[in-house]
């Protein structure tokens, strides 16, 4: 007949544990859904502003003027997952090389995700030259942040 009949009551009880149990490890390995302060409120630098103004970004170059090669790295961005920092290299006002400094990899599922994450970031900002580029499916917070420290770093190179 039925599995959980009345004169069974242990057999309920062992269930309604199991089930319990179950939902309470569920519920545990939920990471709690939160906005990321410094994507939401990235400090903006100014065109005006020093290169070396901005906290954690420092900036090396060759050139001071608009001609020449420049290397800056943009500031650090705290994400949910870690911080995102950026390196670009300018020359002659084109946007050359983009580097990913600091990125989330503290697991293997940030790994798995950022192994596919940069690059593709990478190749989009090059082709962009500029920080408007899309997000990486999978990978918002890694792409908001990446995104931030690239404008910054870009704003750098230009002042």
């Amino acid at each position: 007949m039925h599995g959980l009949k009345k004169n069974r009551p242990l057999r309920r009880i062992v269930l309604a544990s199991a089930a319990t149990v179950s939902g309470m490890v569920l519920l545990l390995s939920l990471k709690p859904h939160t906005t990321p302060r410094a994507a939401v409120a990235a400090p903006s630098v100014g065109s005006s502003a020093s290169a070396g103004s901005g906290g954690s970004s420092g900036s090396t170059g060759s050139s001071g003027s608009a001609t020449g090669t420049k290397t800056v790295t943009g500031d650090s961005v705290q994400t949910r997952y870690g911080p995102v920092q950026v390196r670009v290299t300018v020359k002659n006002g084109k946007l050359t090389d983009v580097t990913a400094v600091t990125y989330p990899q503290e697991n293997p599922r940030d790994q798995q995700i950022n192994s596919y994450a940069i690059p593709r970031l990478t190749r989009e900002a090059l082709a962009a030259q500029s920080a408007d580029i899309d997000t990486v499916t999978g990978a918002t917070y890694t792409s908001d942040g990446y995104r931030t420290s690239l404008q910054s770093a870009l704003d750098q190179a230009d002042g």
